[in-house]
């Protein structure tokens, strides 16, 4: 089985340890003395994350997602990737990439001295991938668990030309209650508005929630905060290699339409994502290397 051999040259007893998970896509579940996690092998995501003394998740996944190759599963912190959103070029490729449905590899594992684990895995261009982008490329994923939770996800172009991306670390959080979460760090930046056909805004104020949201926000600052009063508990998403972010949630009519999603759960989750969104795209130098990255750390209210 392939959790069997991933543990015997990956695992770490009692830190990492790969199972069968849903669907038998294998998953890893990670260990310190500051919480836990688990990521599923199948689509590099992070799926939970639980510091220590928490009760509930900082992260949520839908209890209608799908869990089966060549689906993309519905929360945690899917990868888009080498785009976000729709087809930038519009041929028809896959919203948010190509990465988010396929099975990465993993690459290496690590227990550092002072108790925080690591996981690494990673995709690279195939025949397949280069009919949908043309560009030899390695991705891979560096998840980190000790005080906090840090995600980076790396690319490096291996064309001969230069690259330009869109990206995402598109993670979906869990909420005790949507209308009463709130989003700081965002008053007076300005944000597409991609409910009313990209219109520019600004925000005034901390972002509350009160119906569906979609929009970029452009050169937020490194640190947001959700705040949830119903869970006692403010998250802080602090990002790196980003300049914008996306706030999104699906509110009463898309959530009813996605089959991968209850009708009522849009009130347990709030995406704030880590992006290179809207016009903040990477150029990657023939050769170069890009890291975004995304640390999560909750907090007692």
């Amino acid at each position: 089985m392939a959790s069997e051999r991933l543990n015997a040259e990956f695992g770490i007893p009692e830190h990492l340890v790969f199972f069968d998970g849903p669907g038998g896509l294998v998953q890893a579940r990670m260990a310190c003395p500051w919480g836990a996690a688990v990521v599923s092998t199948y689509a590099a995501q992070v799926l939970s994350y639980v510091p220590a003394g928490e009760a509930q998740d900082l992260l949520f996944v839908s209890e209608q997602a799908n869990h089966q190759a060549g689906k993309a599963i519905k929360g945690g912190m899917p990868v888009c990737w080498p785009w976000f959103g729709p087809d930038p070029q519009g041929l028809g490729r896959p919203q948010h990439g190509f990465v988010r449905n396929r099975q990465w590899q993993v690459t290496g594992s690590h227990r550092s001295a002072d108790g925080q684990v690591r996981l690494v895995l990673g995709v690279t261009d195939t025949d397949e991938t280069r009919q949908l982008w043309p560009s030899a490329f390695a991705l891979r994923i560096e998840v980190t668990l000790g005080q906090a939770l840090q995600v980076e996800l790396v690319t490096e172009n291996r064309s001969d030309a230069a690259v330009e991306i869109g990206q995402a670390l598109h993670t979906y959080f869990k909420v005790g209650d949507v209308n009463r979460a709130r989003v700081v760090g965002l008053d007076s930046v300005t944000y597409l508005d991609k409910l009313d056909g990209g219109v520019k805004k600004v925000q005034s104020g901390t972002l509350t929630v009160s119906g569906p949201l979609d929009r970029i926000d452009l050169e937020p600052g490194q640190e947001l905060v959700l705040e949830d009063p119903v869970f006692e508990r403010a998250i802080r998403i602090r990002s790196n290699g980003s300049h914008s972010a996306v706030v999104w949630n699906p509110w009463v009519e898309q959530a009813a339409a996605m089959g991968d999603f209850g009708d009522l759960e849009y009130l347990q989750m709030l995406c704030v994502e880590t992006t290179n969104a809207g016009p903040d795209r990477v150029s990657i130098a023939p050769g170069g290397a890009y890291r975004l990255g995304a640390r999560l750390q909750a907090e007692r209210t």
